[in-house]
Order: structure tokens, then sequence, then C-alpha cells
């Protein structure tokens, strides 16, 4: 990793311990937020279009749509910065500082990684989505699970309205937030952001997804559009169905573990992408070199379409989901050129293109 790459990622992983007490504080750790959530958007396409959905059904359904749900939290978190006043930033070089990386602003125990479906990319997202102890303490910075980072803020959010009162810390223009009509993803819901106890629930909707309700259980409040006569599994939850092989039922806990059916994966229906792909990995002017960059600008422009979106253009957050759906066929035409060791074959290069 050059020089460059390696003072980027440092930049991503260090805080600076703002207060949270105060408006501006909290309005950056809300930044901050939106940085954490996008940052788990790469890893998450590079496993999902790793795997050959005609072998691997099921599994590329539950990829989908954990990684449609990483756009909602994207603009959950945007709402209720938005609904401070702040104004969310997305094309900016921070976003794509380089894979591998840590999660931003945590305590840089594991390091974010771009790799195709496996047991090993598996255990990596359990331990991003891990879940925390109902007694774990709030952690404003350096924390160790998200939903303590989250807890952080919802408590800055409760402080600082205290202070200054609701109607202060609620400054926002209402036509800036994300509506329920403009995102059609998979399961969760949007929260239009007004006041304290409407983003409380919008960061309860983040946690719920990715650790369960109550951080005790398999289950968010969300119905499962596969299965709509039962809650949706959240994220920790259907990964490890993944893992272990088979389906949480009802009833079951995170201590049984999942006893419901066996949900099989086609180990050799995995498409062998190199790992934490990297323009500087190819000549200039070769075609792989040249398919990365005409990804990376792609994927530059929908960063620019959702920063759009959530600075006064609201109504063009559907498109911007549509970008991110139109990447799917640069990344499989990536995945068709082979590398120059005979083994793997080429991944999108996340990384921030001026």
């Amino acid at each position: 990793m050059n020089r460059s790459s390696m003072e980027g990622r440092h930049d991503a992983c260090v805080g600076t311990r703002s207060n949270l007490g105060s408006l501006d504080g909290l309005r950056e750790h809300l930044q901050w937020a939106i940085e954490l959530e996008h940052s788990t958007i790469p890893p998450y396409m590079c496993a999902l279009y790793s795997l050959d959905p005609t072998g691997n059904r099921e599994a590329a359904e539950v990829m989908r749509s954990i990684l449609l749900e990483e756009m909602l939290h994207l603009a959950l978190v945007a709402n209720v910065l938005n609904a401070v006043g702040g104004r969310p930033r997305l094309d900016t070089p921070r976003m794509l500082p380089g894979y591998p990386r840590c999660l931003p602003h945590s305590d840089h125990s594991f390091d974010l990684q771009l790799m195709p479906f496996s047991p090993e990319c598996l255990d990596l997202f359990l331990r991003l989505e891990q879940t925390s102890r109902p007694d774990s303490a709030p952690e404003s910075d350096h924390y160790e699970t998200i939903g303590q980072f989250y807890s952080a803020i919802e408590q800055g959010l409760r402080d600082v309205c205290a202070a200054l009162g609701e109607a202060a810390v609620f400054c926002g223009d209402r036509s800036r937030q994300i509506t329920s009509d403009m995102y059609g993803g998979a399961g969760g819901r949007i929260i239009v952001v007004d006041g304290l106890t409407s983003a409380l629930a919008a960061l309860d909707e983040v946690v719920e997804q990715g650790e369960g309700a109550g951080h005790t259980e398999v289950w968010d409040e969300d119905a499962d559009p596969l299965h709509p006569d039962r809650h949706q599994a959240a994220h920790y939850y259907r990964l490890e169905e993944l893992r272990l092989g088979r389906r949480y039922r009802p009833g079951d806990t995170p201590r049984s573990g999942p006893t419901g059916e066996v949900l099989a994966i086609d180990w050799t229906r995995i498409t062998p992408m190199r790992p934490n792909p990297r323009l500087a990995d190819h000549p200039s002017g070769s075609p792989i070199r040249t398919a990365q960059e005409e990804f990376a600008r792609s994927y530059r422009a929908l960063l620019s379409a959702l920063e759009r979106a959530f600075d006064g253009h609201a109504k063009d957050f559907g498109s911007a989901i549509d970008r991110m759906v139109q990447l799917k066929s640069q990344v499989l035409a990536l995945m068709r050129m082979p590398n120059e060791d005979g083994l793997t074959v080429a991944g999108p290069a996340f990384e921030y293109v001026r």
C-alpha cells in the first residue's frame, strides 16, 4: 500500500474525540455514522456478485437484502443529520480510502476486506455485525460494536435536547427528508425525522436490523419480504444462517442457534475474485485497469447522486438506488476478466477518482 493510501486509511480510522454534548459534535458523529454505513457497502457488494445465483439463489437473496438495507441505513442516518441542521457528505475521498480498512472511528480490532463469498468472508461480516451485550456502555469513538456507537449518539441526542430544547436541535429543513415512497428496497422502513422521538426510532431501526431487537432477539421488528407471515432475522443472524447452513425458525433464540430448514451453499459456484482489488495492481491502459477505472467513476457518480438526494433533492433518492443496481453489470464484467496468475479474476476497485 502506498503512502497516500496508508494516510487515507489512518485518517478514516482515527477519531477526533468531538463533544457529543454539543450540537456541532452531534452533527459530526452523525456524519461518522454515514461513513460507517457506507464502508460496509463495497464488501457486501463484492460478496454478493461473486455468488453464482443459479447455484446459490438463497445465499444471493440474503446478501442482496443486507446490501439494500445498508442503503436504507444511509438514508435513515441522513434523515437524522438533516433534521438537526447538518449536511450529509458522501462525494469525498474520506469515503473511499481503499481496502483493507478499519471500520471508521472503531477500535481498529479488525479490517474490512473486499473478498469473494467464503466462510472467511462470512466470519468477517459476523464480526462487523457483532451484537452488543444489553449492558454494554455507549462508546462515541473507538467503539467495539456498531450498537455501542449508536447508543452513544442516541444519548447525545437526548443530552443536547435537554440542554438546548428540542426545537433548537431539530432545526433542519423538512423538505430534505427521504420518505417511504422514495425507497422500494428489501426490508425495513424509512422514518421521516422531525423530533427526538422519530430520530431515536430511526437509529433504533438501524441497530435492530443489524443486531436484532433489544440486542437479545434473533428477529428485528420488520416483516420478512420473502416470508410475510414472520419477522425478518437481523443481519447478524442472517449471516449466521449462511455460516451454519441452516435457517432460523420461530421460537429459535441466539442461544439455541438455527434449527430450521437446511440452507445449502454450493462452494464450487463462487467466482474467485482476487481480494482487495486496487487500480495499482494493473498497468495503466490494460483492459482490467481500464474497466476498474470506469467502475470507479460510476461508483463516484453514485456517491454524488446520493449526496445530491440528501442535500435538498430528496426525490432523486430512487434514481440513486437505481445507479447502485446498475453497477452490477460492471462488477460482473470485471469478474469475468482473469488475472495474470491464472487462478483469480479481477474485481471492482473502490477508490476515489478525480
